[in-house]
């Protein structure tokens, strides 16, 4: 019993003064790990304090914004017309304004016009950060030197929206903003910072020029007021 102890106690004695070395190597391996996972770790893009298209919480990513290929298929498809013919207009429209409307309204309307217009449509505002369209109304009046009448589909690009009741006001149109493109009728609008692009695409005749506003309502009006 005593032989045992004794080798047990001299054994215990030789091993201590490698702990500390042990501990230290136990330790210089954990840091190169660590090194290594840090260096390794991908570090956060510097953009430059830009915003917009790609950047910060204004990314396409982000949910808030359309991106070019969504509003093509979607305007291609419900206007009924080719990607190539669509592409001149919103084009125009992407240059002016940019590539990431927050939202857009597709829908239908009738005009007709002797000096005096009147104009009515509907349809319905998509925007993606809510799960169902937003189904509206417009109407307006027009004065200037134009005449006929027509009856077409309307793809409306939306900038600058953030909520759907943000759409309720009267937008004047936009001096010089009227353009032809690829058969297709392009304007602008514009109120308190949110702009519309209505793209019209349709049957009819109507030649001149006019100064006029559109009205969008929550509900049918009769007088375009």
């Amino acid at each position: 019993m005593q032989r045992r102890d004794f080798l047990l106690t001299s054994l215990a004695t030789a091993t201590t003064p490698l702990i500390p070395g042990l501990v230290h190597a136990q330790d210089q391996t954990q840091g190169q790990y660590q090194g290594q996972s840090s260096s390794s770790s991908v570090a956060p893009a510097n953009n430059g304090g830009k915003t917009g298209a790609g950047y910060g919480v204004y990314s396409p990513t982000s949910g808030q914004y359309y991106d070019r290929d969504e509003i093509v298929s979607a305007g291609s498809n419900f206007l009924g017309v080719t990607v190539e013919a669509l592409g001149g207009a919103l084009e125009k429209i992407f240059a002016d304004y940019g590539d990431h409307p927050t939202a857009y309204i597709a829908g239908e309307e009738a005009s007709a016009s002797l000096a005096i217009g009147l104009r009515y449509g509907k349809g319905n505002l998509f925007m993606k950060s809510q799960p169902t369209p937003t189904y509206i109304y417009w109407q307006g009046p027009s004065i200037g030197f134009d005449t006929g009448a027509n009856a077409s589909r309307v793809f409306t690009l939306v900038y600058n929206l953030k909520e759907p009741d943000m759409i309720w006001r009267r937008y004047p149109g936009v001096e010089g903003s009227a353009y032809f493109i690829g058969g297709l009728g392009v304007t602008y609008q514009r109120a308190e910072g949110i702009v519309l692009t209505p793209i019209h695409a349709g049957l009819g005749f109507r030649l001149g020029a006019n100064v006029g506003y559109m009205n969008v309502s929550k509900h049918r009006r009769i007088l375009p007021l």
